[in-house]
């Protein structure tokens, strides 16, 4: 996976980001795993965008935010990674309405970015 994801391949950033965040044949290691997903759910990956998401939620790898949390999860909704919607439902039960707005913000103003290399300055 690691060449694909390094050439900028989002299904090999998102699978590359998973191994890291569970161990899969590799050590545990978040920061990485938060870095590959963000790379493939920049480029509108829905998978690694709910995943983004939920670590916003739980704070893993990255600080505890419930709006950016909120508009990744409607980006996987939208983009129709399985299991998006049932997440965003109830966590929508648990932020404040305002939370929700700034999220559905912040998703409408996302624009995809395509093949982003990991090698690229940001």
């Amino acid at each position: 996976y690691r060449k694909a994801a390094e050439q900028g391949e989002a299904k090999a950033q998102f699978n590359l980001g998973s191994r890291y965040m569970n161990g899969w044949g590799m050590a545990t290691n978040v920061d990485e795993a938060i870095k590959w997903y963000r790379l493939a759910a920049d480029q509108g990956f829905a998978l690694a965008q709910r995943n983004l998401g939920v670590c916003y939620i739980l704070g893993r790898g990255v600080h505890e935010d419930k709006t950016e949390a909120y508009k990744w999860l409607t980006l996987s909704v939208h983009n129709g990674a399985a299991g998006s919607e049932a997440i965003q439902d109830h966590f929508s039960q648990t932020i404040s309405p305002d939370a929700i707005y700034e999220g559905l913000q912040r998703a409408n103003a996302f624009v995809p970015h395509p093949k982003i290399f990991a090698n690229e300055p940001k």
